[in-house]
């Protein structure tokens, strides 16, 4: 049973941490209930690190106020969001710090508030909000605590069993308010990770301990030494190694130190050897700190041990000097960030004048940090942000506002196809609003096949699908499946090529041999001969081919 009257900043912390561990207990079963058998970034997956984020940041120092804890959650959560279900995990969070501040111990009717504001705010940051996923979780789960705590305003543990009662009952509603869901038999994966956050919540309130094993969810004193390594100058010796020697063996001498200080001279420079019998401090550079370390034990017991790289402290202040210089460099009229995944795609945007390349897609989802990182990188007024994933447009929507000091605007690719087609339409002497305009028209006139394998047995629409399967994605539906690569990805083409097209691109993947892709392109071009048909290598994991159509 729950005692506490009110969260402090201490406890509101053990709480987040509590739900950031059961979250990251069960996220394999989270990741389980996604609807799509494609092996994309899991919600389960991106809500944990999500969650890793925010406790990280809380953690950092210690919060007496409740109101500054929920600060440093949502901060850490905004940064570390990854997905869709990760972004709309940071707003609730955002949400519920704002209807915090200022608040010094939380009491039952404000932690209801605070869970209303913060389902508000998520609700807000989607551009079409779909109900049966975790906005509609969160926001009944919060409309019913506030009419809980409204009859019982001083009672946690009367709010708690309502929390998560009420989150039981919605969540296994969400399976009949969406089609997909429905059809698969599952309930929402990210209502379900919230869910465990808020169970995490009340374990940590009623003093229990977070289950090891996975939930079942089938149902569902030293000498002054100045060592400054920027005086130095070409580095030699690389590891700057500090110890101390202390309970040094009965039969050490004074020579001993002495030929232990000329054992160090051999391996290294910038000795430094004081002490005596009772204690030694020792100081070398050297490329072999474990010789140093081993010539150490051979006195006696090893404290206070340091090795730090040289070479790299160098190279940080080198890049932190460049990153400065460039910063301060004035800022040009337009730059572009593009998502992707693959050597090949890596160097086709480079190819195209894109500034930045955030390495990510379907199988890591970059969090709004990576992508307001990689904006800043840009150094551009106007800065154009190709995210090329359903998944990762939320995200970079967020990162634009987190630049406020530039014009960010997000062009809603899904995919790398759209993404080249976009910034092959940029033009450097058209307004931001004209290429805006233009870029999006161009994202839009791409349609796209992708072919890959399914990672697990799924039924979907009329199709049966089992792990292993070679898959073929038009548009993102599944219309296509086979045995063959080859087989699929011909079969799919049926369902995309019209006679109104004019040019076919293959990208192949990481795991297609050039040859079998060049055969493939050239059957293509064989059985539309009135289409340029053109290959390049994306390098892409995961996914066989990806075929863009205008």
């Amino acid at each position: 049973m729950i005692q506490a009257k009110t969260i402090d900043g201490v406890l509101l912390r053990d709480m987040v941490l509590a739900g950031a561990a059961l979250l990251e207990k069960n996220r394999e079963a989270v990741d389980a209930l996604n609807v799509f058998p494609v092996p994309d970034g899991d919600t389960g997956t991106n809500m944990s690190l999500t969650m890793s984020s925010a406790t990280k940041e809380v953690s950092q120092k210690e919060y007496l106020s409740a109101g500054e804890a929920a600060a440093a959650v949502a901060k850490g959560a905004l940064k570390g969001a990854r997905g869709n279900s990760g972004v709309i995990t940071s707003q609730l969070f955002r949400g519920f710090s704002k209807a915090l501040d200022g608040v010094e111990r939380i009491t039952p009717v404000q932690f209801a508030a605070a869970l209303k504001k913060g389902a508000e705010t998520a609700y807000k940051a989607v551009m079409k909000p779909k109900e049966g996923t975790i906005l509609t979780v969160a926001r009944v789960i919060a409309e019913e605590a506030v009419k809980q705590a409204e009859r019982a305003p001083e009672d946690y543990d009367a709010l708690f069993r309502n929390i998560l009662s009420t989150g039981d009952t919605i969540l296994k509603k969400t399976q009949q308010m969406l089609p997909a869901l429905t059809q698969a038999g599952v309930v929402d994966a990210g209502g379900r990770g919230l869910l465990l956050i808020y169970m995490g919540y009340a374990a940590c309130l009623r003093g229990e301990e977070i289950p090891t094993e996975k939930m079942d969810f089938s149902a569902d004193g030293e000498a002054n030494f100045e060592d400054d390594h920027e005086a130095l100058g070409e580095i030699k010796y690389a590891y700057c190694t500090e110890f101390c020697i202390q309970n040094l063996y009965p039969d050490s001498l004074e020579e001993d130190i002495d030929s232990f200080r000329r054992r160090l001279n051999r391996i290294g420079d910038c000795v430094l050897v004081v002490g005596d019998l009772s204690f030694v401090k020792v100081h070398v550079h050297t490329n072999e700190p474990g010789k140093a370390l081993e010539y150490g034990l051979s006195l006696g017991e090893l404290v206070n041990l340091k090795i730090e790289n040289m070479v790299q402290q160098r190279r940080e202040k080198q890049e932190a000097q460049q990153k400065k210089e460039e910063e301060n460099a004035p800022l040009k009229e337009y730059g572009m960030v593009a998502v992707s995944l693959g050597e090949g795609f890596g160097r086709i945007f480079t190819d195209l004048s894109v500034d930045y390349v955030v390495e990510g897609g379907q199988t890591m989802n970059p969090s709004i940090e990576d992508l307001s990182d990689a904006v800043n990188k840009a150094h551009a007024k106007t800065v154009f942000v190709l995210p090329n994933n359903g998944n990762v447009i939320l995200a970079a929507q967020q990162a634009a506002q987190l630049c406020e000091d530039k014009n960010v605007i997000v062009i809603p690719t899904k995919n790398v196809a759209m993404g080249i087609a976009a910034a092959i339409a940029f033009q450097a002497d058209s307004t931001p609003e004209e290429n805006a305009a233009r870029m999006e028209e161009a994202a839009q006139r791409v349609r796209t096949g992708t072919v890959t394998y399914a990672v697990r047995d799924t039924e979907y629409e009329d199709l049966t699908i089992k792990e292993g399967d070679i898959i073929g994605l038009y548009n993102g539906k599944i219309h296509t499946v086979g045995n063959s690569v080859h087989d699929v990805t011909r079969d799919l083409m049926k369902e995309i090529i019209t006679e109104d097209d004019e040019l076919i691109t293959v990208y192949y993947g990481k795991d297609v041999a050039e040859a079998d892709a060049q055969a493939l392109t050239d059957e293509l071009a064989d059985l539309y001969d009135d289409c340029d048909v053109e290959m390049q290598m994306g390098g892409q994991p995961l996914y066989y081919y990806l075929i863009s159509v205008e």
